[in-house]
């Protein structure tokens, strides 16, 4: 059974750099990379696991299912695929800072 955002984040809301990417090979969950879908790489958060994501450059948000694992660039939080990079509107900068919370939105603080 896939862990629920609140579970996957523990009630916490963190904040950091996000960057995106669209490989053409399989997740650590074992499915094919699919740049269009709303999936991010995320180091320990459990796979399936979902987050909202909230680009606070602009105040976009998107809902992302964790089905990776990285990013494996130092200062980077986690990494979007180019669909939900381009939700969030950060596709031509290429990275973005944001904030990351339980997808329920029990999130226990909010990024300054």
């Amino acid at each position: 059974m896939a862990a629920t955002g609140a579970q996957a984040a523990n009630g916490k809301t963190s904040c950091g750099s996000a960057s995106w990417y669209a490989l053409k090979s399989k997740t650590a969950s074992g499915e094919m990379m699919n740049p269009a879908a709303m999936t991010a790489a995320h180091k320990t958060l459990p796979l399936g696991s979902r987050v909202k994501v909230t680009n606070l450059n602009n105040s976009r948000t998107v809902v992302v299912r964790i089905n990776d694992r990285g990013p494996f660039v130092k200062g980077r939080m986690i990494d979007l695929s180019k669909g939900a990079a381009q939700k969030l509107g950060f596709v031509g900068a290429g990275h973005a800072r944001v904030q990351i919370e339980p997808a329920d939105g029990s999130g226990t603080r909010s990024c300054a």
